[in-house]
């Protein structure tokens, strides 16, 4: 019997989409300081594949794991949850 694993899905923002097939998503997170407990925000660029080049900058969209196209993208474009076309 084989298990599946849950794979990692993430969201965050289209920071850039200069590169063929592949765009670039900031993903913001909240962490908590040890001993002080203040709240403080921390960001990380991920390279996601984007097969047909439909993701824009400042597009909200997820993304999941899956194997490496390449030596820093390991992420592929799952869904674009709202376009910066439609909030102009």
């Amino acid at each position: 019997m084989e298990q599946k694993t849950k794979k990692q899905i993430l969201q965050g923002r289209v920071v850039s989409d200069k590169m063929k097939k592949t765009i670039v998503v900031e993903v913001e997170r909240l962490k908590t300081h040890p001993l002080y407990q203040k709240k403080y925000r921390v960001s990380k660029k991920y390279k996601v594949h984007d097969e047909k080049k439909e993701a824009q900058v400042g597009d909200l969209v997820s993304f999941i794991a899956c194997r490496p196209f390449s030596k820093e993208k390991k992420w592929r474009l799952l869904k674009i949850h709202n376009s910066s076309a439609n909030n102009l």
